[in-house]
């Protein structure tokens, strides 16, 4: 049996691993404490997940320099890493609404100063609720980022999600009529309380 087709029946064995609702973590492990090499164990589960191949390299490769830190066994610890870093999110294909929302949020993040790094998965694998409703909660401090540009393209965003039906919409509506309300106080030169 070739190289090439013991990795598709690895990949067809972590397809079912997570249809049985295991996460990629748990795939990993077991991969992993089977073959002892995680640079394969995580391709298997990137490719699992249907993350395209030279992306699931590229992510590797990127993540190789983290391998140095463990040792044989650890195979946990390194899952953990793995995805913590991102190797294992699936980056959502969205449609022309969904990346309008998404410049949008992007755009409020500018305006924001940025946003930490653990929301870089939300807005690769298109959780665009759970961003927005996360940013609906920020508050300006220092004189930091630009509250009407942020509150402006929030505003925008939070009216083309809330246009959606579907979960969190309820968290969205609340979320919208903040950011109105913040946009509406920031225009009149003050910052409404959460």
């Amino acid at each position: 049996m070739s190289h090439e087709e013991d990795e598709d029946e690895l990949v067809l064995e972590a397809r079912a691993m997570l249809a049985v609702g295991r996460n990629a973590e748990e795939v990993f492990v077991a991969l992993a404490a089977r073959n002892s090499d995680w640079e394969a164990s995580a391709l298997v589960v990137c490719l699992a997940l249907g993350v395209p191949r030279t992306d699931a390299e590229t992510r590797i490769r990127e993540a190789r320099p983290l391998f140095e830190e463990f040792a044989v066994g650890e195979d946990d610890l390194v899952a953990s890493v793995l995805a913590f870093v991102d190797v294992f999110v699936v980056d959502r294909v969205l449609d022309a609404h969904q990346e309008r929302i998404r410049d949008l949020l992007g755009t409020a993040a500018g305006a924001r100063g940025g946003f930490p790094g653990s929301l870089l998965a939300w807005f690769r694998s298109g959780e665009l609720t759970n961003v927005f409703v996360y940013f609906a909660r920020t508050r300006f401090r220092d004189g930091r980022g630009s509250p009407p540009g942020f509150w402006a393209a929030m505003v925008a965003a939070g009216e083309l999600l809330v246009a959606e039906d579907g979960p969190g919409r309820a968290e969205v509506t609340a979320g919208l009529e903040h950011c109105r309300a913040q946009a509406s106080s920031v225009g009149a030169g003050r910052q409404a309380r959460p």
